[in-house]
């Protein structure tokens, strides 16, 4: 009988510290989306080069870095565009987009709409602050089932 071996005893310590490190740097793409992040400054953070950040970021995650914040920034695209404060220009600036033909084309490649036929086909009337920010907060798996199963 072979003897069952943890996942953290597959990986050595420095493809753990590899790891960690392709997380800071997505951490950063996810904390600052809307700045200009640099291939080169991501691969900084995580103490590699640019070539071989790009490879162990695909090899980890499945996609390119400009890939995942390019994904990331048109998710919260979506959402600025239904609560409908915002027009599709404003959007496209909040959200990290220098170029507001590259913003369109790249909504309408993700999300199968322009940006302004998303906004008026899935924007909500404003909400007032309090509620927007309970309603829209990030859910923890464990706080969304628990939340489901206590309305009813």
């Amino acid at each position: 009988m072979r003897a069952r071996v943890s996942n953290r005893a597959r990986y050595s310590s420095a493809s753990l510290d590899q790891l960690e490190a392709l997380r800071r740097a997505r951490d950063r793409m996810d904390r600052d989306f809307a700045s200009p992040l640099r291939l080169a400054d991501l691969a900084e953070c995580a103490h590699m080069s640019s070539g071989h950040f790009s490879r162990s970021f695909v090899r980890v995650y499945g996609v390119t870095p400009h890939h995942y914040l390019t994904t990331r920034r048109l998710e919260r695209a979506r959402t600025l565009l239904q609560l409908g404060s915002l027009s599709v220009t404003e959007v496209c600036i909040a959200v990290g987009f220098s170029s507001l033909g590259t913003f369109s084309r790249r909504f309408h490649e993700m999300v199968g709409v322009s940006p302004s036929h998303y906004a008026q086909s899935h924007s909500h009337p404003p909400l007032p602050g309090c509620v927007a920010r309970l309603v829209l907060r990030p859910v923890r798996n464990g706080e969304a089932r628990r939340a489901s199963h206590s309305v009813r």
